[in-house]
C-alpha cells in the first residue's frame, strides 16, 4: 500500500520530512521540490506523530504561498484539521496582536495601514512641514521609516505616551518620521513593519505572554528563510526556545529582497547559531535541463554569502543556452519576436509557454512594440502595459491635445496636475461645447471670459496649450516631450509622488523617440509620432484568458517556472542595477547576481539572454553587456550577433572604479586621513551624490570627497583636541549614515517604560516558568528590550 505523505519523495526530501526534532536547516535549490518537502513534513508531524495541527506554526512570505501550502496539506491529511497557522509572518502577527495588543493599551480593533494609507499620512505631514519632493520623496521617506523602525526602539518611546513636538532636530527625514509616528499613535494605526515590531515588543516585554505562546507552538517551519529580516528571525527564534524545534528551508542563492531588510545570513550561518543543527542539501533539480543549470551554477559560484552546492538533474542535456547581442533595441526585440515564432513552429509550443523576463519595467517598452508588430499576443504580469501606464498616457494625451484637440485627451489633462477646475466648471464648459458644436478645448478658447470659465487654472491651461502648439512646429518629438513634462508640471508631479518607476518610464519613452528619429534619420514631429504609435496605444485588452506570451520582472517570476524563458535587457547598469550598486555596493552586486540566477533557473526547456548596443539613459553611458555575461564560460552558451572587440573590452571593465563595489562606506563621525588635506572627520554621507562631506582640521574647511577616492583611509580616534563634536547634517536620502551614527531618539525613559508596562495590571511570578531565554543567555524578558540590538546573532 502506498503512503500518500511519503511517496514520490527523493532521499533528501524524505530526510527533511522525517527529521522532525531540533534545529534543522534545509538548503533547497531552485526546482528541488521545496514546497513538497515542507507540506509533506507538516502532514507527517500531524498524521504520523499525532501532533495537533494548531500547535504547528508554518510561516512564509506571501498569501499565495500560504494558500498553496494549506491546499497541499489538506490533500494529504484531509480538511478536518486546523491549518490556520500555515500563514504569512504578517498574518501570524495580526492574529497574535488581536489577542495580545491590549497589554500595551491599544484596542484589539486597531487599524492596519497599507501603502496608500501611509502615503495619505505623509501628504498631511508634508503639508504641515511645508516640504515637497525637492526635499524628500515618499519613496525615500517610507524607506527611511522602515529602516528606522528596524534599528531603533521607537515603540518603547511612543508607548510612553510622549510626543515629538518638543524634539529639536535638523534632520528632515527624522522630523517627518516623528510626525508620522504621532499620527499613527493618535489613530491606533499599525503599518506592516509595526505588525512584526509590536509582536516582538510584547513578547520581549511580557514574560507570561511569551511563555504562553512558546508552550503552545511545538514546531515551527520557516519557508524562504533567506528572506527573513532581523525582526522576523527574532520572532521565530524566540518562539522556539522552549521546544527547540525550528525548521528553516530556503536557498541563499535566491535571496533577492535584501533591499527591503532581508538577511540571508540567518540561513547561511544557521549552523553557527545552532551548532547542533542538522543541515540537509536538496540539490536535485526537477525543472531545468543540464545545459540551463550549468549556466546558473557557473554564475552563482562568484557569490560569497552562500552555502556551496551545485544543482544536478537527471534530465537529458536539452537545447544550448543562447546569447543574442543586437546593434540596437529594435534589433534585440525583433530577434526575440522572431525566435518566439520559431519556437511556436518547431516545438509545437503555445504562446503561454513562453515568458520574457527583465530587471526593470521600462525594458518592456521595445519588447511590446516588436510583439505587436509581429502579431504576437502578450500579457504583462504584475504590471501595466507600457503605453497604458498613467505617466505615458498623460504625456501622449497632451501630445494628442495639441495635435487634434480631442475631448478624451482634454478630459484627462485639463485638471492634471490639479488646477482647481471643479465640477461646475466642467458642467458649464460641456454645455457651451454642445450648444456651440465645438470641442471642449475650442469651447474654452472661445468662451474664456465666461464667468464660470474665467478661472486662473483655465487661463494657465490655455496658455500652456498655446505654448506647446508653437513649440510643436519647431521641435522634434523628443525635445517637445521634455518641454511638455516641465511646462505642464507633470515632471514635478511625478517627482513629488516619489515614484522612481514613473520617471524611469518617461526616460524610456524619450529614449524610444530618439531611437525612432535615428531610424528615420531626421526629426519627427508630433503628428508623425502619434501616427507611428497609434498601433501600440490601441492595444487589445479583451479576453485575458487567451493564449499569450507572459512578460514580467524577475522579482515577480520568483517561485514560478516556464518552458521557454528570455532574459532581455541583460545590460550593465540594468542588470546589475546601477542604482542598487550605488546604494549598497558589494551587497548589491551579490543580490543582482542572485537575480540573474533566479532568472536562469525559471527555465525548463530553453533559455535565452539578450542585450543590445545604444545609449543607456539610466547610467548616461553607452550600453554594454552585463558583467555577469563574462562570468559564464563561453563553452556553456551559443552567441548570436557580433560583439566587437571595442564592446568586449569596454564591457569587461564595469563603469567607474572596478573595485568600488567592494569598498565599505565610512560612517558619519569616522576620523579619516587624506594624503593632501590630512586629518578630518566625516560630517555627512550623501548616497545620491556618492560623496562624503569631510571637515579637514588643518585647513578648517569642509570638502566633498567621492566615495571612490582610493587615498582616503579610516584612522582610529585618538581623542585629540581635533576630535571635537560635530553635528550631523545628513542629506534627505542619507539612510545609511543616519542609521549608523544618529543618536537613538527613543533611548530616554525606555527602562522605566519597560518596567511600568510589564508590571501595570499584569502581575505574574517570573520564577513560575522555565527561563524562556536560555538559548540567548537572557534571564529576563524585559531586559531583552534594552539589549535587543546587541544579540550576538544579529547581522
Amino acid at each position: 500500500m502506498t503512503d500518500p505523505i511519503l511517496e514520490q519523495l527523493n532521499q533528501k526530501q524524505l530526510q527533511a520530512v522525517k527529521t522532525t526534532e531540533g534545529y534543522v536547516r534545509v538548503i533547497a535549490g531552485a526546482g528541488s521540490g521545496k514546497t513538497k518537502a515542507l507540506t509533506s513534513r507538516f502532514a507527517y508531524i500531524v498524521d504520523r506523530l499525532g501532533i495537533n495541527s494548531s500547535n504547528i506554526l508554518c510561516v512564509t512570505f506571501t498569501n499565495k504561498a500560504a494558500q498553496e501550502m494549506k491546499k497541499r496539506v489538506k490533500m494529504l491529511i484531509g480538511d478536518t484539521y486546523d491549518v490556520s497557522l500555515i500563514t504569512t509572518y504578517h498574518g501570524f502577527c495580526v492574529r497574535f496582536l488581536r489577542e495580545e495588543i491590549n497589554k500595551i493599551q491599544y484596542p484589539k480593533n486597531f487599524i492596519i495601514l497599507d501603502a496608500e494609507d501611509q502615503k495619505t499620512i505623509l501628504r498631511e505631514v508634508f503639508n504641515e512641514l511645508d516640504i515637497n519632493s525637492k526635499n524628500l520623496t515618499f519613496k525615500q521617506v517610507l524607506q527611511f521609516i522602515s529602516k528606522s523602525k528596524g534599528t531603533s526602539d521607537y515603540l518603547g518611546y511612543i508607548l510612553a505616551n510622549k510626543s515629538f513636538e518638543d524634539e529639536q532636530t535638523d534632520n528632515l527625514s527624522l522630523r517627518v518620521f516623528h510626525k508620522y509616528l504621532d499620527k499613527q499613535k493618535r489613530n491606533y494605526a499599525l503599518d506592516f513593519d509595526d505588525l512584526i515590531h509590536f509582536t516582538v515588543y510584547i513578547l520581549t516585554t511580557f514574560n507570561e505572554v511569551l511563555v504562553k505562546w512558546q508552550e503552545n507552538i511545538h514546531y515551527i517551519q520557516v519557508d524562504e528563510a533567506q528572506d527573513s529580516s532581523d525582526s522576523q528571525f527574532e520572532l521565530v527564534e524566540m518562539l522556539s526556545r522552549i521546544h527547540q524545534n525550528l525548521f528553516v528551508v530556503g536557498d541563499p542563492d535566491q535571496a533577492i529582497y535584501e533591499w527591503r531588510g532581508a538577511k540571508p545570513e540567518y540561513l547561511v550561518d544557521f549552523d553557527k547559531m545552532f551548532p547542533d543543527c542538522e543541515t540537509i542539501i536538496m540539490n536535485q533539480n526537477y525543472r531545468s535541463t543540464p545545459n540551463i543549470l550549468k549556466v546558473g551554477n557557473h554564475i552563482i559560484k562568484n557569490n560569497k554569502i552562500r552555502v556551496d552546492k551545485d544543482m544536478i538533474t537527471e534530465k537529458p542535456a536539452g537545447f544550448e543556452v543562447v546569447h543574442f547581442h543586437g546593434k540596437n533595441d529594435f534589433e534585440e526585440s525583433l530577434w526575440v519576436a522572431s525566435e518566439i515564432k520559431e519556437i511556436i513552429k518547431t516545438d509545437k509550443a503555445k504562446y503561454s509557454d513562453i515568458t520574457i523576463l527583465y530587471r526593470a519595467n521600462h525594458i518592456s517598452r521595445n519588447i511590446e512594440q516588436s510583439l505587436i508588430k509581429e502579431n504576437i499576443p502578450y500579457t504583462i504580469f504584475g504590471g501595466v502595459k507600457f503605453f497604458e501606464r498613467k505617466e505615458i498616457k498623460d504625456v501622449l494625451s497632451l501630445l494628442r491635445l495639441i495635435v487634434t484637440g480631442d475631448n478624451i485627451s482634454f478630459l484627462r489633462m485639463f485638471n492634471q496636475p490639479s488646477r482647481g477646475l471643479g465640477k461646475k466648471f466642467m458642467e458649464r464648459l460641456s454645455y457651451l461645447g454642445r450648444e456651440q458644436n465645438l470641442s471642449l478645448l475650442k469651447a474654452l478658447e472661445q468662451n474664456s471670459t465666461d464667468k464660470e470659465l474665467a478661472k486662473k487654472g483655465a487661463v494657465e491651461f490655455l496658455d500652456l496649450i498655446a505654448q506647446l502648439k508653437e513649440l510643436a512646429k519647431i521641435k522634434s518629438i523628443s525635445d517637445l516631450v521634455k518641454e511638455i513634462l516641465e511646462r505642464s508640471g507633470l515632471a514635478e508631479l511625478y517627482r513629488k509622488d516619489g515614484d522612481e518607476d514613473r520617471l524611469e518610464n518617461i526616460r524610456e519613452l524619450v529614449s524610444s523617440m530618439l531611437l525612432l528619429e535615428k531610424e528615420y534619420k531626421e526629426p519627427i514631429n508630433a503628428a508623425e509620432y502619434l501616427q507611428e504609435i497609434a498601433l501600440f496605444t490601441d492595444l487589445d485588452t479583451h479576453n485575458e484568458n487567451q493564449d499569450k506570451v507572459k512578460l514580467m520582472t524577475i522579482h515577480i517570476s520568483k517561485g514560478l517556472e516556464f518552458p521557454y524563458v528570455f532574459l532581455c535587457g541583460f545590460t550593465e547598469g540594468v542588470l546589475p542595477s546601477a542604482l542598487s550598486i550605488k546604494e549598497r555596493r558589494s551587497r548589491a552586486i551579490e543580490e543582482e547576481r542572485r537575480l540573474t540566477y533566479v532568472a536562469v533557473t525559471r527555465a525548463e526547456k530553453r533559455f535565452y539572454i539578450t542585450d543590445s548596443e545604444g545609449y543607456n539613459f539610466t547610467t548616461g553611458l553607452n550600453k554594454y553587456p552585463s558583467r555577469f555575461l563574462f562570468e559564464i564560460s563561453e563553452e556553456f552558451y551559443i552567441r548570436k550577433g557580433k560583439l566587437s572587440p571595442e564592446i568586449l573590452q569596454a564591457a569587461k571593465v564595469p563603469a567607474g572604479n572596478p573595485n568600488a563595489e567592494s569598498r565599505e562606506l565610512f560612517a558619519v563621525g569616522n576620523l579619516v586621513y587624506h594624503e593632501v588635506f590630512k586629518k578630518g572627520r566625516i560630517n555627512a554621507v550623501d548616497l545620491e551624490k556618492n560623496q562624503y562631506t569631510i571637515d579637514f582640521f588643518e585647513m578648517g574647511k569642509e570638502k566633498p570627497i567621492d566615495f571612490n577616492f582610493r587615498f582616503l583611509k579610516k584612522i582610529a580616534d585618538d581623542s585629540s583636541s581635533e576630535s571635537s563634536e560635530h553635528g550631523t547634517t545628513d542629506s534627505a536620502g542619507d539612510l545609511q549614515s543616519h542609521l549608523k551614527s544618529q543618536k537613538n531618539p527613543f533611548e530616554e525613559d525606555l527602562t522605566e517604560l519597560s518596567k511600568a508596562e510589564s508590571l501595570e495590571n499584569q502581575p505574574f511570578d517570573e520564577n513560575a516558568k522555565a527561563d524562556p531565554g536560555q538559548n540567548l543567555n537572557s534571564d529576563n524578558a524585559s531586559e531583552s528590550v534594552k539589549i535587543k540590538d546587541q544579540k550576538w546573532w544579529k547581522f
